[in-house]
């Protein structure tokens, strides 16, 4: 089990619906064509966002085939802006924060996402110097998001990107060096790999780098891959029934939304199998 203080970031970072202003189905560009209702320009209401910003047919999504309304996760940036940027005045109240807000929540989303990412590095990473710089720069990413909306819209998302990056690589590397009792490192060092519809469950992937890989349609099934990285990877459609991912790293929901499984796919802690998987 995850300590008190990985707890709490943990829950921080999970969706809330009820606190958000339906900023994920209004502030993104929507296209039918990835899974959602209709094409829609960014800053448009959907059509389905209700007045009380509740989503009309959020109970017939899968039914209606809407994989990028199941699979989008904000990791709690929604209600964030929603209940502490804005102090719960709501864009429809006060139109002309709308735009600006919908910019923040963008922004916001980013740095909850990053925030997921490194509160896994530090549970993983057992060199006490980089762990203590990982909190560090876990704190200073939480400080940054209850920051006004001037500081975030400023903010050098880049920069602050670069220095999280290289403790997420370092740490990566040391999971999957463990992994394959360090050697025959699988790395991913220039651009990433195609394995699209590819037949994978003959191969070795303990400790497999599948940072920005494409795996959609990929066939997972029953195999283990632990310590495999799975950071950017697209995992739409591919097949983990069965697979082993316990020990997987910088997997996150909406990755697992996206792909196929069953009641024998071991995921990460954190994880949730999806409710179409158990059926």
């Amino acid at each position: 089990m995850m300590d008190t203080y990985e707890d709490n970031y943990n829950e921080e970072l999970k969706i809330n619906c009820e606190k958000c202003f339906g900023l994920c189905c209004t502030a993104l560009y929507f296209s039918a064509s990835e899974g959602f209702p209709i094409n829609k320009e960014a800053g448009k209401p959907c059509i389905n966002l209700q007045s009380d910003f509740k989503c009309s047919v959020h109970k017939e999504l899968e039914k209606m085939g809407l994989k990028g309304c199941t699979a989008y996760h904000c990791f709690g940036a929604g209600q964030k802006v929603s209940q502490v940027t804005y102090g719960g005045q709501d864009w429809r109240k006060n139109p002309k924060t709308a735009k600006q807000m919908f910019d923040v929540f963008l922004i916001m989303r980013q740095l909850h996402e990053i925030m997921w990412y490194l509160t896994e590095t530090f549970a993983l990473q057992r060199d006490k110097q980089l762990k203590a710089e990982i909190s560090s720069l876990l704190k200073d990413t939480e400080r940054i998001t209850l920051s006004d909306v001037e500081s975030l819209l400023a903010l050098d998302m880049e920069s602050h990107r670069t220095k999280v990056n290289i403790l997420l690589k370092d740490t990566s590397d040391r999971v999957r060096a463990k992994a394959c009792h360090g050697k025959n490192i699988s790395s991913n060092k220039s651009k990433p790999l195609d394995y699209f519809g590819a037949d994978l469950r003959k191969k070795n992937l303990k400790g497999a780098d599948f940072r920005g890989a494409c795996l959609i349609a990929a066939n997972l099934r029953g195999v283990d891959l632990n310590g495999a990285d799975f950071i950017g990877a697209d995992l739409r459609d591919a097949d983990l029934s069965g697979a082993n991912l316990s020990n997987s790293i910088f997997l996150t929901q909406a990755q697992i939304n996206t792909a196929k499984g069953n009641s024998h796919t071991k995921l990460p802690e954190r994880l949730t199998a999806p409710e179409y998987w158990l059926k």
